[in-house]
């Protein structure tokens, strides 16, 4: 730690997962940048005071789509209240780890809400649309190797395959 206050540092850039950029940087006091592809629990969403309405945007590991039935909707908010339940667990020794280092309570949506910018590895190509905040980029697809072409052989053959000939 003293290397990286020695080291006068403008900003950090981390991907907050696992709350370790985040406690560095409140403990250096520096900006962050958040680079990553969602959190789990929706805590993205709540550390950025994003709205993010159950009635459309479904949950994480649901198979509802942004046009949900009665059901699905009623499923969609009952996983929500429940993400609350099994989440905090996962974040408790974070939020311990925390309270030792700065001698406060901090909550790990706390931690998160202090991010300067989002750097959001998806896309609503691939998503369902939902509310984002102005501090929220979508840079889907960066981190994607780009494809080599197919062979001719590779060609001919997937071509045979969608013709039922293999």
């Amino acid at each position: 730690m003293q290397y990286l206050q020695e080291s006068k540092f403008d900003l950090i850039f981390t991907d907050p997962i696992l709350m370790c950029g985040p406690l560095v940087a409140e403990y250096l006091a520096l900006p962050s940048v958040y680079f990553l592809r969602g959190f789990p629990c929706g805590m993205d969403s709540a550390a950025m005071q994003c709205p993010s309405p159950t009635s459309y945007v479904p949950r994480l590991f649901l198979d509802n789509s942004d046009s949900m039935t009665f059901s699905q909707r009623v499923k969609n908010v009952l996983v929500d209240l429940l993400e609350l339940f099994y989440c905090k667990p996962i974040y408790d020794n974070f939020e311990e780890l925390a309270y030792e280092v700065f001698k406060k309570k901090v909550t790990v949506t706390e931690l998160l809400s202090r991010g300067s910018f989002w750097l959001m590895r998806y896309d609503f190509v691939f998503e369902f649309p939902r509310p984002v905040m102005p501090n929220m980029a979508f840079i889907g697809g960066i981190n994607c190797v780009q494809k080599k072409k197919l062979s001719q052989v590779q060609n001919f053959l997937l071509f045979l395959y969608g013709k039922g000939k293999v």
